[in-house]
C-alpha cells in the first residue's frame, strides 16, 4: 500500500502538525502503515530541520510518500519513504 501527502505553512511546527494529521488519516485508511507512520514523521522532521528557519517571503513545504509490501502472513517484505523539505514561494490568497 502506498500514499503521498504534502503540507505548507508559515512555521515548521505548522507544517509538521499538518503532516502528522495526514499520516494519521493514512493509518486509518491503510492500517498496515501503523508500522511506518512514526518513522516517516521522524524522517520528515529531520529533513525539515535542515531547511533554514529564516523564510523571508517564503513558506515551508514538506512532502512525504511511502510504500509497504507484505507477505501473506502480514510480514513487511519491503518498505520505502521519500521526503522533500523546502522553502517555496507563498501561495497567493
Amino acid at each position: 500500500m502506498s500514499y503521498s501527502i504534502f503540507a505548507r505553512g508559515a512555521t515548521k511546527e505548522q507544517v509538521m502538525e499538518k503532516i502528522s494529521a495526514e499520516l494519521e488519516k493514512i493509518v486509518v485508511a491503510q492500517p498496515i502503515h501503523s508500522v511506518d507512520r512514526w518513522k516517516a514523521y521522524e524522517t520528515a522532521t529531520e529533513f525539515l530541520a535542515m531547511v533554514p528557519n529564516e523564510t523571508g517571503d517564503k513558506e515551508f513545504y514538506v512532502s512525504v510518500s511511502g510504500s509497504l509490501s507484505w507477505s501473506e502472513w502480514n510480514v513487511v517484505t519491503s518498505a520505502s519513504v521519500n521526503v522533500n523539505a523546502s522553502l517555496v514561494a507563498k501561495e497567493k490568497a
